[in-house]
């Protein structure tokens, strides 16, 4: 398939269009970082980038051949987002200005997940209750709930932090904080999860606890967090997969997808998991070729299952090679994370490249049938306005927080040169300015 043909004048207009939507949006962002975050990492933009227009390609290729136009909607909501990642990097003059909205966010994130299941609001597709309708157009709150609540636990975890290691009871090699101290993480994590069961949403009930977790850990250090998040895991799933319809069927499509019953079954059968195992299959090591492949027969290809079509047509090669990309805006998040000095600015980093993390991997083990399929998007790439949204606010706040990491900071002056001896040997006023730079490099008084 060609980009420019001259016997195909709408594809063109549909590639092109795609190409000034893009480059005008990757132009004002890089604008805005250079007059706002000069200093912020030079990766980050240009692997979303380029992982937004490879979404967008595909699924413009997709709607080639079947009747629906997630392109044009896709397009419109890549250039609001771009757009909205420039206004939020703007605004954003230092990330720590969040700290300060840590139960605001909390708020924020309860009000987002109720929407859905306003009577007035409320929408459900597929057995899932998770969208809102305005104005004819659907919308998932939930996506930027996991922006808020990441806010919430970054700056929650960074101001009581040694609270929660230090005080409550000690029972064998493990040290219980107090109630209180936890009570505001317990109850946002409570909060969204039961919501979440009224709204039938596994994916995002795993993303949610995975946030939990993961920043509980990374500001603790402690790995009994893990292993007793993991048995809530074990325990949470025998009870939704005995009492939640829809959890039930997902869980029988994983474990039986080849039975015939199951794959014909009209309401959570696993014809769409096999039939993507398959066209994964036939792409082979090289792909099927751009255009050669049959992503239509899978239901959802643009948007759940994005990466079967991706592996059918550029193969194994192309399919590692996007993975690769989405490895590199990881690790520059994680940097970020590294590099900053404040421990708010470090654990929202960190959560936000974790929850990347926890993303793929359950997209990815979805629809390859390692975990049961869930229905999340691949970040940047699956059709899906709310998503893209969302995670084109967490680059500008990366980019952020980067910024914040790589920025050089002017060390005070002495206080009195007579106080240094230029013999080579430090004085008192010396060992001071050295004192005040330890700690102004201390983030929090050295917590963190």
């Amino acid at each position: 398939m060609y980009l420019i043909d001259p016997d195909r004048a709408v594809e063109n207009r549909m590639w092109l269009q795609a190409l000034l939507v893009q480059g005008v949006g990757a132009l004002i962002l890089h604008t805005v970082m250079y007059l706002r975050a000069r200093y912020a990492d030079p990766f980050i933009l240009p692997l979303a980038v380029a992982l937004n227009g490879l979404g967008l390609a595909m699924i413009y290729r997709i709607d080639l051949t079947t009747p629906a136009n997630a392109g044009a909607t896709q397009l419109m909501w890549t250039g609001l987002a771009m757009v909205v990642s420039a206004v939020v990097l703007f605004f954003l003059r230092d990330h720590k200005i969040l700290l300060k909205v840590t139960y605001i966010s909390l708020l924020a994130s309860v009000l987002l997940l109720v929407l859905p299941l306003m009577p007035f609001l409320g929408l459900e597709i597929n057995g899932a209750r998770i969208w809102i309708s305005v104005g004819g157009r659907t919308f998932q709150p939930g996506e930027l709930a996991k922006i808020t609540l990441a806010i919430f636990f970054a700056g929650y975890l960074s101001t009581h932090r040694d609270l929660i290691l230090l005080a409550g009871k000690k029972i064998g090699p493990v040290r219980l904080p107090r109630f209180r101290d936890m009570a505001p993480m317990v109850v946002a994590w409570l909060i969204s999860l039961a919501v979440l069961v009224f709204q039938r949403d596994l994916g995002s009930a795993i993303l949610f606890f995975g946030i939990f977790l993961v920043m509980l850990y990374l500001a603790t250090g402690r790995l009994t967090w893990v292993a007793l998040g993991l048995l809530f895991v074990v325990a949470g799933g025998l009870l939704a997969y005995n009492y939640i319809s829809h959890v039930h069927y997902r869980i029988n499509a994983w474990t039986h997808a080849f039975e015939p019953e199951i794959y014909n079954q009209p309401l959570g059968g696993s014809g769409q998991i096999v039939q993507g195992l398959f066209g994964l299959a036939s792409g082979g090591l090289f792909g099927r070729g751009w255009g050669n492949g049959r992503p239509d027969l899978v239901s959802y290809s643009n948007s759940d299952m994005i990466i079967t079509a991706l592996g059918e047509e550029l193969g194994l090669l192309g399919l590692g090679a996007i993975l690769m990309l989405f490895l590199l805006l990881i690790t520059r998040g994680f940097r970020a994370a590294l590099g900053t000095r404040d421990a708010f600015g470090k654990l929202l980093a960190a959560g936000f490249s974790a929850l990347m993390v926890i993303q793929l991997f359950v997209v990815i083990g979805g629809v390859t049938r390692l975990i049961p399929l869930t229905g999340l998007t691949t970040p940047f790439m699956s059709a899906g306005g709310s998503s893209l949204l969302s995670n084109w606010i967490i680059v500008a706040i990366l980019l952020a927080i980067s910024h914040a990491a790589r920025a050089p900071h002017v060390v005070e002056a002495f206080d009195n040169a007579d106080s240094v001896d230029y013999s080579g040997n430090e004085t008192e006023g010396a060992t001071s300015v050295i004192s005040r730079i330890t700690d102004s490099t201390t983030p929090h008084g050295g917590r963190g």
